[in-house]
């Protein structure tokens, strides 16, 4: 067996070195791109002086880079491998601490097979629709996140110019406050207006037939006190060019709330239903389809993973272990390993999940109520749980079925009797926790602060 290890750029050229099983370099560092003719040269002079020979990828997930090398490699039948660049930084440290070259990647690449085995995740190249899907549900994920920060800031703007304004809308997204975002945002001309002309401008929007207008009297007052506050002659803050800028604000989240809901329902949906048909993983308590797209489309094929254990590893949702001796930390930040969206959907559907279905209920009790967990860290351990009812369900492919604690199947009706009558978490459970968890983190970064402030300065 050879392995080929490959260094990815981004732009540049890659580098490949070829190792034997003993771990002997046979080849110079190679450089080459992500071309047909290339590969095959590197393949060809990895081959060199031997018949029958098996060989091996190693690469680290640099973007997307490996795609290409990782498609090609596969279509000749050469596995191919990948290893996380943590992973790749550790060993480059302890080979040479001061040093960070291409040269020495590549050869730690080609040797991790002696070196650490265990660690190396064969690569299971995810289907032209999985792949389809998995870039779908990113890019639904960075449209929300710009539209989330779109909404922040138009609540920052209402908060320093129309303060009192929370008290007008109850939802400051609502069609009313959007609708006087865009035409009444100046209090001048509010007041001005009076109530009569705004709330017939209102009605003749036709916005929402359902409200009649009932906030332009508190819209009145506030106005009123806002050209108290700022005056009327516009010295310091122009509310036309203000509401100009809102006005942009909220075309452009319009603008993204509608590709959200287009890429949803047009491209993201059709493509998980078709690669997972049964739609099994629905019927799991806290999954909807969104988080369904994300699990079919990353996990892939169930079955590249031999233990619950490998994929709670893969998805990051396990705490760090740092133990010596008798003894062993506990409550660590987990290792964050796996991709974004598994983890932060997990986190979500958990948190639904506990309820709905005893058996993750009576985790989320017992960790906050005889562990003494904050609701973050109660919510991650359920979401480990819940990832093991995923890959339980991708691999069997069956519904699941909602149980009590000591397995009885029990209806969706029976399920929320029994976590209302035993898995409820007190409120003083809570405050408590809170206490204690704000108390540790500010231990914490005082202890930060004196190892920074006690190291000895360099001058």
């Amino acid at each position: 067996m050879r392995t080929i290890g490959v260094d990815l750029a981004v732009q540049g050229a890659h580098k490949a070195i070829v190792a034997d099983e003993r771990g002997h370099y046979i080849t110079p560092v190679l450089k080459f791109y992500a071309e047909a003719e290339q590969l095959d040269r590197l393949i060809t002079r990895a081959c060199e002086g031997a018949e029958d020979l098996t060989l091996l990828v190693v690469m680290e997930p640099t973007g997307m880079a490996w795609f290409p090398i990782a498609v090609y490699m596969t279509r000749r039948h050469i596995p191919c491998w990948l290893v996380s660049s943590r992973q790749v930084a550790d060993l480059r440290r302890f080979y040479k601490r001061h040093a960070k070259s291409d040269k020495i990647d590549v050869r730690i690449l080609a040797r991790l097979p002696l070196i650490n085995p265990d660690k190396l995740r064969h690569l299971a190249l995810p289907s032209a629709a999985a792949l389809a899907c998995q870039r779908g549900c990113k890019e639904l994920d960075r449209l929300s996140v710009q539209a989330t920060a779109i909404q922040n800031r138009l609540l920052a703007i209402d908060r320093f110019a129309w303060p009192g304004l929370e008290r007008v809308f109850g939802d400051a997204f609502s069609p009313a406050a959007c609708w006087f975002r865009r035409y009444w945002y100046n209090p001048v001309r509010v007041d001005q207006a009076g109530g009569t002309a705004i709330r017939q401008s209102w009605l003749a929007s036709c916005c929402d037939e359902q409200d009649q207008g009932t906030w332009v009297d508190a819209l009145l007052d506030v106005a009123a006190g806002v050209v108290r506050l700022y005056g009327s002659e516009g010295e310091y803050l122009d509310f036309e060019l203000l509401q100009a800028e809102v006005r942009r604000e909220q075309e452009h989240l319009t603008l993204l709330q509608r590709m959200h809901q287009q890429l949803r329902i047009e491209t993201v949906r059709p493509l998980y239903r078709s690669i997972h048909p049964s739609r099994n993983l629905e019927t799991i308590q806290g999954v909807g389809q969104d988080g369904a797209a994300v699990y079919t489309s990353f996990v892939g094929d169930a079955s590249r993973f031999p233990s619950a254990r490998c994929f709670r590893g893969w998805s990051g949702m396990v705490p760090n272990s740092k133990q010596s001796a008798d003894s062993e930390a506990k409550g660590l930040s987990i290792t964050q390993a796996g991709p974004k969206l598994i983890k932060k959907f997990a986190y979500l559907d958990a948190d639904v999940a506990r309820r709905y279905d005893p058996q993750i209920a009576a985790i989320y009790y017992d960790q906050m109520v005889h562990k003494g967990k904050h609701h973050n860290q109660a919510v991650c351990a359920c979401a480990t749980h819940l990832l093991d009812r995923v890959l339980a369900v991708m691999r069997e492919d069956r519904p699941y079925e909602l149980r009590d604690v000591d397995g009885t199947p029990v209806s969706a009706e029976q399920a929320r009797a029994i976590i209302a009558r035993r898995s409820v978490v007190p409120e003083e459970v809570r405050k408590r926790n809170r206490k204690r968890a704000r108390r540790e983190q500010a231990d914490r970064r005082a202890e930060k602060k004196r190892v920074r402030e006690s190291r000895p300065r360099v001058r």
